[in-house]
């Protein structure tokens, strides 16, 4: 595996969800592997859990960690090719990258959508422009379309608590106070498909996620049919990829324990953070069925797991 921007670049998918969760039984078995290695993370958006767990899991391997917030640590990057540099960005990313990949051994990188506009945000030019340049792997903490570590974590997840072989696993879309990007329901996406899961998507008409991928996912408007029998239930928000970074509309799609009742007792997640009664009810999200802590915890060894192999292609 020599980067990891989503689940396509993994040949084993069902595989890397297994030895993450070996990892996390041995968080420390690997840490020659590591040694005297380094990760750099780059941060162009703020970040919790993704920088906490990334950090934990380099050094879990044995690694040193550089953390750079980039838009306060260094000089501010150009990606555009061709552009006369005449304004406020004194580095374009053919050095920056480089330069990067000459003191670090992997860069994890996490950038974020202006979902202002759909074809620059979908083009992933940040990413791609590293991963071109840099010389060394190269790891998604998250892009303007997709967080794939978080994808691996919600499999970890599902894969602890299903009690039933092939689960029913909803993705359900919820209200919010402001538009979100589509990237954790993308990935979450593509990971389950790769799954043997019963997996649908539940939104409001019109908030459909793109077809590169939702693919041939099973859609399903009426939230309440689509809650009917789930094993486990994603709640989150995104913005309308259609009438690209807005709201939708829907305050009675917020999930609650009304909601919950129609499942099959499902195990409920969202990927953190939340807005409580607005998102997920408090009863919820304080209730048995809640993983979403279990699921958070679970980034650490995603993280671990993709680092692993990143550092065995070196």
């Amino acid at each position: 595996m020599n980067h990891f921007l989503s689940v396509e670049d993994v040949p084993d998918p069902e595989g890397l969800v297994d030895e993450a969760l070996k990892l996390k039984k041995k968080p420390f078995s690997f840490q020659k592997l590591g040694r005297n290695k380094t990760l750099g993370m780059l941060f162009f958006n703020a970040s919790l859990r993704t920088r906490m767990s990334t950090q934990v899991a380099a050094r879990n391997l044995g690694m040193e960690v550089i953390v750079m917030n980039v838009s306060q640590d260094s000089w501010q990057i150009e990606t555009e090719d061709g552009v006369v540099m005449n304004g406020d960005k004194a580095e374009h990313v053919r050095e920056a990258a480089a330069v990067m990949g000459q003191y670090c051994d992997v860069l994890a990188i996490r950038s974020f959508p202006t979902l202002k506009d759909k074809k620059k945000d979908y083009a992933e030019e940040l990413m791609h422009q590293f991963s071109r340049f840099a010389g060394v792997p190269i790891l998604s903490m998250e892009s303007a379309t997709l967080h794939p570590l978080q994808g691996l974590a919600d499999m970890m997840t599902i894969s602890e608590y299903k009690k039933v072989e092939k689960p029913k696993v909803v993705l359900t879309w919820a209200p919010h106070v402001k538009p979100l990007p589509q990237a954790v329901p993308n990935s979450f996406t593509q990971w389950s498909r790769k799954m043997d899961y019963d997996f649908v998507i539940t939104h409001p008409e019109g908030m459909e996620l793109p077809k590169r991928f939702r693919q041939d996912a099973h859609i399903e408007y009426d939230q309440d049919k689509a809650l009917a029998g789930a094993d486990f239930v994603y709640v989150k928000n995104w913005s309308s990829y259609k009438n690209y970074g807005m709201l939708g509309l829907g305050k009675d799609w917020m999930f609650s324990q009304k909601k919950l009742g129609l499942t099959n007792d499902a195990k409920v997640m969202h990927c953190l953070p939340v807005r409580r009664n607005v998102v997920i009810a408090d009863e919820v999200l304080d209730g048995p069925n809640s993983v979403v802590i279990q699921q958070a915890g679970n980034r650490v060894f995603s993280a671990q797991a993709v680092i692993k192999r990143l550092l065995e292609s070196l």
